[in-house]
């Protein structure tokens, strides 16, 4: 998703000829730029992030796959969540410790909109399926007796395909018009990916056009999977509220309090730089806002997870006591 302010320039057709300028090759990806003894500790500290997100959020998957009773739609939905979330981190973080241990800090053209269209397409790709998630939570709580009949395994998969399928198509040819505008220099990226904002920032003609498009189309897929999960809650919770028994209210804010915890991480860290793009935020608080919803709620993912789901602790369980008797 177009996650950073967008900076309008002047109107110029992006079609006009280009031959008077020198294409760029590489951008410079500044990221945290310090010294030498801070760069290391933040690498170990990005590592270290790294590892156990990939880890946790592998365990989940292993223990989804492995454990036969958790083949149900609600996990299915979270085992395909800690999965996007392994290849969400792993898009833009091994570049970015490379960054740290590189003078240079160089990424080749090509390189950049690769990473720029994965990035987006995987944030697309989450945003869809939590609001996917949220649909399943509302028809398992206030439809209970039609749950079963109505998020059949048939249902779900189609819904999970729906959500990488779309994710990936989304912003495919945005960014391939993105990458089609002229960036003749200067080609410093004052970021710690490859974003939107600074593209058009560093682009030698403007393209209102494209901004406009990708302004609409991370304002829909943010903001409309957002009132989407917003709506689901409020109907859950209202459904809770009405239910006769303490002991069914319990089980159902607990069944759905991991899920709003994940989303009020992802979405609160979105909102803090789209909800006002005209604020035109500093570059420090763009790179701060990026790690928080790229790094951080990937790492919590797991952990939310697994310490408030008894099923998904007794599977992870099961799986390392196989791994200990194999061993």
């Amino acid at each position: 998703v177009c996650l950073l302010p967008l900076q309008m320039t002047d109107p110029v057709n992006v079609s006009e000829p280009y031959s008077s300028f020198a294409s760029v090759r590489e951008f410079i990806l500044l990221g945290f730029s310090c010294e030498w003894k801070i760069q290391i500790l933040l690498f170990s500290l990005f590592t270290t992030t790294y590892t156990l997100t990939v880890t946790g959020n592998g365990a989940i998957v292993c223990a989804i796959w492995c454990e036969g009773r958790l083949h149900s739609p609600m996990y299915m939905f979270l085992g395909n969540f800690s999965f996007l979330e392994i290849w969400y981190v792993s898009s833009t973080v091994p570049n970015m410790l490379a960054n740290f241990l590189s003078e240079k800090k160089t990424i080749s053209f090509t390189g950049c909109f690769v990473q720029f269209y994965f990035f987006f397409s995987l944030g697309t790709s989450e945003c869809l399926l939590l609001a996917i998630m949220a649909f399943d939570r509302y028809l398992a709580i206030c439809r209970p007796l039609h749950y079963p009949n109505i998020m059949t395994r048939y249902l779900s998969t189609k819904l999970v395909i729906i959500c990488w399928v779309c994710g990936f198509l989304l912003f495919l040819i945005p960014i391939a018009f993105i990458s089609q505008m002229p960036f003749c220099g200067p080609n410093i990226i004052d970021h710690v990916v490859c974003d939107p904002g600074p593209l058009f920032a560093l682009a030698c003609a403007s393209a209102p056009t494209i901004q406009q498009l990708c302004y609409s189309l991370s304002s829909l897929v943010i903001f409309g999977n957002f009132l989407f999960i917003l709506g689901s809650y409020t109907l859950v919770l209202l459904a809770v509220l009405h239910m006769p028994s303490t002991l069914g209210r319990h089980k159902a804010f607990s069944t759905c309090g991991s899920h709003l915890a994940v989303v009020s991480l992802f979405y609160g860290s979105l909102m803090i730089m789209y909800v006002s793009p005209g604020l035109g935020h500093s570059a420090g608080i763009q790179k701060v806002a990026t790690l928080f919803y790229a790094m951080v709620t990937p790492l919590f993912n797991p952990l939310i997870y697994s310490l408030r789901n008894k099923e998904i602790k007794a599977a992870l369980r099961k799986v390392l006591g196989r791994c200990y008797m194999t061993q």
